[in-house]
């Protein structure tokens, strides 16, 4: 229960270093290169998750429908961090953990089919617990 209590307690100063760490140097937006570097991921695998191509995630990192992708990530990843305390762990969890429910695909996959709602929905009902 301590534990509980001491991740929900670090939790908000986590997300928010996460957050500080994401954003462009002087712009309003996620910068790609940042979030690869800190999930492990390769701008080619970041233009995939995103439905972009490979070009954009270089040469127009301001492209609505990648920030969108990246916003929908970034809520997924802090999500992660709320029930797990590591911000190692959630993007660990994000890209290799397979959901039971949604045919074993990843979080990761789940975002570059278009459904990040629904990874959302199954880390709240992981958040609330068991039911019934």
């Amino acid at each position: 229960m301590r534990e509980s209590a001491a991740i929900k307690q670090n939790t908000p100063k986590l997300v928010s270093d996460l957050l500080d760490g994401l954003q462009e140097p002087r712009t309003p937006y996620i910068s790609p290169a940042r979030f690869g570097e800190l999930a492990g991921l390769s701008q080619g695998t970041i233009a995939r998750l995103a439905g972009v191509h490979r070009n954009t995630v270089r040469v127009n990192p301001a492209s609505e429908p990648l920030q969108d992708r990246l916003r929908e990530m970034i809520k997924i990843i802090t999500s992660a961090v709320e029930l797990t305390g590591n911000v190692e762990k959630a993007f660990f969890w994000f890209r290799n953990e397979p959901i039971a429910d949604y045919k074993r695909k990843t979080a990761a996959e789940l975002v570059a089919e278009g459904h990040a709602g629904a990874v959302l929905t199954h880390l709240e009902d992981l958040r609330n617990g068991p039911t019934g």
